[in-house]
């Protein structure tokens, strides 16, 4: 199961980890990402942080704790 994260910074400016055709795709805007309070799983029930593709998948990267540290990676690049 291929995964790739992507931190929105303006449209069409976006970070980027994982290749492209990955069977789960989670996408958060930089705003949202970059809040001292960010939780993946709160920002994914709020509507903030967009899936698609495999739901338990995603369940899995959220509980494992590979969401947050790829999401605050790519907050960090260029910071």
């Amino acid at each position: 199961m291929s995964v790739q994260y992507r931190v929105q910074i303006s449209k069409g400016n976006e970070r980027v980890d994982g290749p492209d055709g990955a069977d789960l795709v989670i996408s958060v805007p930089i705003k949202v990402a970059s809040d001292v309070d960010f939780d993946p799983t709160v920002a994914f029930m709020r509507g903030q942080l967009k899936a698609v593709g495999n739901t338990g998948a995603l369940f899995s990267e959220l509980s494992s704790g590979e969401a947050s540290q790829v999401i605050a990676q790519l907050v960090a690049l260029d910071s």
